[in-house]
């Protein structure tokens, strides 16, 4: 029960944000009590802790997908910085904007337990773009990731973006594209520039 109750949750969430729901809202559709969702539950906020552990695990797979998929690093670290401003500013931006705005500590404790999976893919990708004349030689990787991570969160949650309603594509190249081609060669340029997806 206690699973069904997140995977539900997560789903209500998703679609309908965190400020509005209660936790009756949230397992509407399970037919419970919330006497029920408390037996597993102290409060709303631990169950989207719960829920959010599971939504970040699921975005750590998309992103091993992403990066095996692409043949280099400069598509690769683009489409997964590009992927993740399409969920914080897509389908489920409400999600996200409470989230950003409301529950910060919540968001950063469950990207925080995944840290160290993400550096285990991201900085040997860095390495390897540097390797293969992607990125400029004299980056080092651990502080190019957490300045890259630093710009994006400012992105996500600044209160210049919050109500952004420009197209995504916009978005990644005036935004993204900018900040992650600081650390480009002249060959990662001309190799982002030549790939269709990017100049959607």
């Amino acid at each position: 029960m206690k699973d069904k109750i997140i995977e539900v949750a997560l789903q209500r969430f998703l679609q309908h944000g965190i400020r509005s729901m209660t936790i009756k809202k949230l397992v509407e559709p399970l037919g419970i009590s919330t006497k029920t969702v408390y037996k597993y539950f102290g409060s709303k906020e631990d169950l989207l802790q719960e829920c959010l552990n599971v939504l970040y695990t699921t975005y750590f797979n998309e992103l091993v997908t992403i990066l095996n998929d692409k043949d280099n690093p400069v598509t690769a670290l683009y489409n997964l910085f590009r992927a993740g401003l399409d969920k914080d500013f897509g389908v489920n931006h409400t999600f996200f904007y409470d989230l950003n705005y409301y529950y910060p500590e919540l968001q950063n404790a469950a990207i925080h337990r995944r840290r160290d999976n993400y550096d285990s893919l991201l900085i040997p990708l860095i390495k390897t773009g540097i390797d293969e004349g992607y990125f400029s030689k004299f980056l080092i990787p651990e502080i190019a990731l957490k300045g890259i991570s630093t710009l994006y969160t400012s992105i996500t949650r600044s209160e210049e973006y919050k109500h952004y309603e420009g197209s995504l594509s916009e978005l990644s190249n005036h935004l993204v594209k900018v900040y992650i081609s600081g650390i480009w060669t002249e060959k990662a340029l001309q190799e982002f520039d030549n790939d269709p997806y990017n100049n959607e």
